[in-house]
């Protein structure tokens, strides 16, 4: 692909920001960058936004075709035939291709970057888009060729799970309901009273409790770090990856460095509960939480956040993937967390949110191609992780600028962090894979995952430990 020199300008300017309850922003002057200034098309008009009121071509027992979760409201919708491709694009004119094919609902999005955009391509237009593509010079790779069988494989059953639960359900071997993750949060404050507590910060629309594990020696004077996980519902790896995180520290506490055992750890495996339970009972695809918005269900809670919310990359269509809500914060999710990290007296000095998928740590700001005037500390430290990923895998993440990096995205979790409570270290990491399973990534990945997941919080914590 054909890229322009760089191009960054430099522009200082002065934002005023007022945080309810707290002091101004200390976040004074944002630097514009503008990356590949020159390229011929625009990432986000294919990837951060889904206008059709139909956005999946599903089939369902006994049905089959183009259907709604409300068409049909009984049985798991299914996947059979659906396929997932991987579509690289270098001109304004490939864009025009897959934006025209999603308009016409033969295919929607799972994420992508400015070189390589992966499509889910709906059994009734497979011939359709293969021809479409062809003609436009447009080349592919067909990654998953039976996208239901992938995922009838990615969890072993539990009769295949180990019989050593110690306690508890979680093995880290398959991917876990959110009973039993609740469940384990449980168990963990029960055997270890004196270092873990767990609370409910919160409950989702349809009233599940959003739980939160504290992990604290108690110490008065202790800095503050926030983990999250699951607040997309599809994004599985992220749930398994943080409750693995809690398992080390806490299993582990008493022989980690400082730096490990002399901050308070507050983490929640499972942001948006309802979403999760769903794409496990009915749709393993979905998204977003479970409100109503109008005929169409579900928030994009990660575009729900207050900071800059409602501009680029968050659509006004409820029935859109990345649907912002009809205000910040309208959400009870979202909500939850702004009141409990608003309201407690924590010394927040990292935000760690964890997503899949893409291998990316990314950081503000999200909401537009700039950076806060801090982002050099963030970068090297963004770097400093992913070093730290390739030391214990060999697997790369790439650092940079949210925006920047993929695509304008507003209202999301760690711009509203960094932006309006001030939290130092504000990361977004999408973890494994690149595209070859995507979100159905096998639970054999958890392990080697959440290993690395480990050793970038690791280095998250030795920054937190020098402010």
């Amino acid at each position: 692909m054909s890229r322009s020199v760089l191009l960054v300008l430099v522009c200082l300017f002065f934002v005023v920001a007022k945080v309810g309850g707290r002091a101004s922003s200390p976040l004074e002057e944002d630097i514009l960058i503008f990356e590949n200034a020159g390229t011929p098309y625009i990432i986000e008009e294919i990837v951060a936004e889904e206008p059709a009121p139909i956005l999946k071509s599903t089939n369902t027992d006994g049905l089959n075709g183009n259907v709604t979760e409300e068409e049909a409201p009984q049985g798991r919708i299914l996947y059979k035939g659906s396929q997932l491709w991987k579509a690289y694009i270098d001109t304004a004119e490939k864009i025009a291709v897959l934006v025209r094919l999603r308009d016409q609902n033969d295919i929607t999005m799972w994420g992508g970057n400015t070189t390589s955009i992966d499509i889910l391509v709906k059994p009734a237009s497979v011939e359709k888009v293969r021809t479409s593509l062809n003609q436009a010079n447009l080349k592919y790779e067909v990654m998953i060729e039976d996208l239901q069988k992938a995922i009838d494989e990615e969890n072993p059953p539990e009769e295949q799970e180990s019989d050593d639960r110690r306690g508890h359900r979680l093995t880290w071997q398959s991917y876990h309901r959110l009973e039993d993750i609740h469940g384990y949060l449980d168990y963990m404050a029960q055997t270890y009273p004196d270092l873990c507590s767990v609370r409910t910060i919160g409950n989702s629309v349809q009233g599940r409790p959003i739980k939160l594990l504290k992990i604290s020696n108690g110490h008065p004077g202790n800095k503050a770090i926030w983990i999250d996980g699951g607040i997309h519902a599809r994004e599985w790896i992220s749930p398994a990856t943080v409750t693995y995180i809690i398992n080390h520290i806490v299993l582990n506490y008493e022989s980690e460095p400082r730096y490990m055992n002399g901050v308070d750890w507050y983490i929640a495996p499972v942001l948006n509960p309802d979403g999760y339970e769903y794409s496990h009972t009915t749709d393993r695809l979905w998204r977003k939480n479970r409100g109503r918005s109008g005929y169409c269900t579900g928030t994009d809670l990660n575009r729900n956040f207050g900071y800059k919310w409602g501009g680029q990359g968050a659509s006004k269509n409820p029935c859109a993937e990345t649907y912002g809500g009809s205000r910040a914060f309208s959400e009870p999710e979202t909500a939850a967390i702004q009141r409990f990290i608003t309201g407690t007296r924590a010394q927040w000095k990292a935000y760690i949110s964890f997503h899949s998928y893409g291998q990316y740590i990314l950081y503000p700001w999200g909401y537009n191609r700039v950076v806060p005037p801090d982002h050099k500390d963030l970068e090297t430290v963004g770097r400093q992780a992913a070093a730290a990923i390739r030391s214990v895998s060999g697997s790369s993440y790439r650092v940079g600028p949210a925006a920047n990096t993929l695509y304008p995205a507003a209202g999301g979790s760690d711009d509203w962090a960094k932006g309006t409570v001030g939290i130092k270290y504000a990361y977004t990491i999408e973890l494994r894979d690149n595209g070859r399973y995507g979100f159905v990534l096998p639970a054999s990945y958890i392990d080697p995952s959440a290993k690395e997941a480990l050793a970038a919080v690791r280095v998250i914590a030795q920054a937190v430990e020098r402010i």
